[in-house]
Parts: structure tokens; sequence; C-alpha cells
């Protein structure tokens, strides 16, 4: 019995992780990362000061560990969604890979605005800004990885033909629109309109 206690604490801090991420996303996105407290968000896991110590040291750390969460599923997704079947080799079959990275890439508003956050406070510190710019460059290289394995069945315009170029005009494509979903909270639009963009991008 004894030697099962560690298991069970680890398990229980791992939880506790969770539910103050999972905190914090809610409180970053209703208040702004400028404007939360450690307070707020041991107020809205349930927790005290004690336990978001335990876990984290500031709430920058906290800010970095739910970038760093969020930021991997992104990853993830976007990789499945540009994933095509060797089955999957007719013209139609591009055009709904890339309606299904469009709804992928557009995520809920709350992250947005998370993410939003996080990129003003990434321009006014130089070492956030450098850990940001690795995640996204971790995201172009798993869009360039799928769009490579997809050679031969999308025709890229001659200013994309290579991968790396494809890539960050997709994320170009998708950082311009969640900039109009923002401001009008028109999620079908949005998706509309990336959908578009991927198509003029990467279909010839």
């Amino acid at each position: 019995m004894r030697a099962k206690e560690p298991v069970r604490v680890t398990k229980r801090r791992a939880e506790t992780r969770a539910r103050l991420l999972a905190a914090a996303f809610r409180v970053f996105a209703a208040k702004g990362y400028g404007q939360a407290r450690i307070d707020d968000v041991c107020a809205e896991a349930g927790y005290t000061r004690g336990a978001f110590y335990s876990n984290f040291s500031s709430l920058d750390e906290l800010f970095f560990a739910l970038y760093d969460e969020r930021a991997a599923l992104i990853a993830t997704q976007v990789t499945e969604a540009l994933t095509v079947d060797d089955a999957a080799l007719l013209e139609p079959s591009i055009h709904a890979v890339i309606a299904r990275t469009a709804a992928t890439l557009l995520l809920d508003r709350d992250w947005l605005l998370v993410k939003t956050d996080f990129l003003l406070h990434a321009a006014r510190h130089p070492e956030v800004a450098t850990r940001l710019a690795a995640h996204r460059a971790e995201l172009r290289t798993a869009i360039e990885s799928r769009l490579l394995g997809m050679r031969g069945r999308l025709a890229l315009p001659p200013g994309l033909a290579d991968a790396p170029a494809a890539a960050r005009a997709v994320v170009a494509a998708y950082d311009g629109v969640t900039v109009q979903l923002l401001l009008d909270g028109d999620m079908p639009a949005a998706r509309a309109w990336l959908t578009q963009l991927l198509t003029a991008l990467l279909v010839r």
C-alpha cells in the first residue's frame, strides 16, 4: 500500500495542474492576460494560492504551460486534417481536405482572444517572442510535412511552388481570418473565407 502512495500523489497533482490550466483559460479569455491575477485563477479553479505555487512559480509560467498545451493540440489537429488517405486521390478529396483544415484552424473565439493576448505580450518581451516564434515554426513544419505528403495531388501556384512557402501562406491566411473573426464573431463566414483563401493558394 505504501508503495502506491507516490502514484496517487502524482495523479492528484496532475489533476490539480489540469484544473488550474482550465481555469486560467477561462480567466484569460474573460479578463485578458494583463488584467488576470493569480487569485482569479485560484478562485476559478477552487484552489488556494498554495496549490497554485506547488505547480507554477508565476502567472507567466502558467501562461506558457497553457500555450504549450494548446499549440501542441493545434499542430496535431492540423497535421491530421491535412492527411490524405492513399485511396483518396481525386480532386474533390483535395477540396475536402482544405475544408477540414479550415474547420480545424478556426477554434473557439476564447482561444483566439487568449492567443492574441499572448501575441501582444510577446511583442513587448523578447524572450516570450522567441518561444512564440518556435511554436509557430513547429506549426509551419507540421503543415509543410503534410503538403509534401500531398505532392502530386496539389498543384501549387508558381509563387508557392515549395512546401515552406505554402505553409507560411496557410498560416498567414489563418492569421488574417482570425482577426476578422475576433471583430465580427461570425464563425461560419470566417470558415468559408478561409476555405476560399486556402483553395486559391493551394489549388491551381
